[in-house]
């Protein structure tokens, strides 16, 4: 019997090593060493992932504080997670704007389960940073992208073979992190096409009032994919 998707990334994520930093005073989130992440991890992509056919990926930045740092779910926050995902949890409930766009998505697009058997969301690294207490980005200075490149290089390599699409993925931000992916890809060659998306928390903080119309927008070109 073939492994399904759900034990491939169930375990990909469990498999997850502190990254080496040339930096000290930046610090690794791994949260997937938590005995309730692993918990949710598993019932959730054992509810949208027991399948053996591929997704495609949304590369996200890094994991922040309140979203995946917490639920280890890439823009799921604790209420999302109980909410729309239908998984109890003991973790505070607080928003994180991110996790709220996404979910609006979701929901736009046709809810968790249709979305879920299509689509993956991940990032470029799977482990988060944060520095002096608040969350930075993989490529906020050269040393901690120095550090992370293989990481990365490295974490997008098993994905692939757990079974995300090489034909097409997204890349959720238009500047560095689109960049870097655009980068990576013209090395590694890995998909045959990037489309970039507005990242979320940049839709919410900088782009609310059109936040519906940009909506839209990708969930129109989400369904072009699903079909």
């Amino acid at each position: 019997m073939a492994i399904s998707f759900s034990e491939r990334i169930i375990q990909f994520y469990l498999d997850l090593q502190h990254v080496s930093l040339n930096t000290g005073d930046v610090h690794v989130m791994n949260p997937y060493q938590k005995g309730e992440v692993k918990t949710c991890i598993t019932q959730f992509h054992e509810k949208f992932f027991n399948d053996t056919q591929p997704r495609i990926a949304l590369f996200g930045i890094n994991p922040g504080r309140f979203g995946a740092g917490i639920t280890g779910i890439p823009f799921t926050d604790p209420i999302n997670l109980e909410k729309n995902c239908g998984i109890s949890n003991n973790f505070a409930k607080k928003p994180e704007l991110s996790s709220v766009f996404i979910y609006k998505l979701i929901e736009t697009f046709g809810g968790v389960q249709k979305f879920y058997r299509h689509f993956l969301l991940t990032a470029l690294s799977p482990l988060g940073f944060t520095k002096d207490g608040k969350n930075i980005n993989y490529y906020d200075s050269r040393e901690l992208y120095a550090s992370t490149k293989k990481f990365i290089i490295n974490s997008i390599e098993k994905q692939i073979s757990v079974g995300i699409s090489q034909d097409v993925c997204f890349s959720l931000g238009k500047g560095k992190n689109l960049q870097t992916l655009e980068e990576l890809n013209k090395e590694m060659k890995w998909f045959n096409k990037i489309i970039p998306f507005g990242h979320p928390r940049w839709v919410m903080q900088y782009r609310r009032k059109q936040a519906d119309e940009i909506i839209q927008e990708y969930c129109m070109l989400l369904k072009n994919l699903a079909k």
